[in-house]
């Protein structure tokens, strides 16, 4: 890890994304996201849906979505989508520090939700931001190994070097290029793998999501 505050980077992060997300339109709220299915306002409730689940709440989460990672999220949208893009904004405003599911691991799994779909989001909408290096530096090393987003499957017999930060991981071909679309790669964003390059990219490439 970097020695960095990860509850702080998180809380900042979603700060960030409360401003940004303040200044949407509401054609930009209803807007398609990378997310496959989910629009601008879906990613917001999926955000903010595990910060109120205990320990029974998520068991309910879970078993509610049959114990299928893609349906549970789903679930937590679904829970949210009586609310408007004010009320949404002000639950996350009010959510800013990340709590239940999303502060395990002293707020790394906040800190990489929260990066990786703000990205999700600014990708989508063609708004693009300098991405804070000390966050990113601190997600990458949790991201990739992360059960949920799964980068573990897609990097593995690689070796993933980022260029802007002072970060590696992994051994075999490379593939590297800039901290933030090495990540969104890692999670499964085939948008950003054009901006890596290397030995490995093909292999890393032929491993996203159809």
């Amino acid at each position: 890890m970097t020695g960095a505050d990860p509850m702080r980077l998180a809380q900042d992060e979603r700060a960030d994304l409360t401003d940004f997300l303040a200044g949407l339109t509401p054609e930009q709220w209803d807007a398609p996201t990378l997310c496959d299915k989910w629009s601008v306002r879906d990613v917001v409730a999926h955000i903010i849906s595990y910060d109120d689940l205990g320990a029974t709440g998520l068991v309910t989460r879970f078993a509610r979505g049959w114990f299928i990672p893609d349906r549970v999220n789903q679930v937590g949208v679904d829970d949210y989508r009586h609310l408007g893009a004010d009320e949404l904004l002000a639950t996350l405003k009010e959510r800013v520090r990340p709590a239940g599911l999303t502060a395990g691991f002293g707020g790394r799994i906040g800190l990489v939700d929260g990066l990786i779909h703000h990205q999700d989001i600014r990708r989508a909408l063609k708004a693009p931001r300098d991405v804070s290096t000390e966050r990113l530096a601190e997600a990458l090393t949790f991201a990739r190994t992360a059960p949920p987003i799964r980068a573990f499957w897609r990097a593995r017999g690689l070796r993933l070097v980022a260029t802007d930060v002072e970060w590696s991981s992994g051994s075999g071909p490379v593939v590297e290029g800039p901290a933030e679309p090495l990540l969104m790669a890692m999670a499964g964003r085939a948008d950003a793998v054009d901006e890596l390059t290397g030995p490995g990219l093909l292999t890393l490439a032929g491993r996203m999501p159809d």
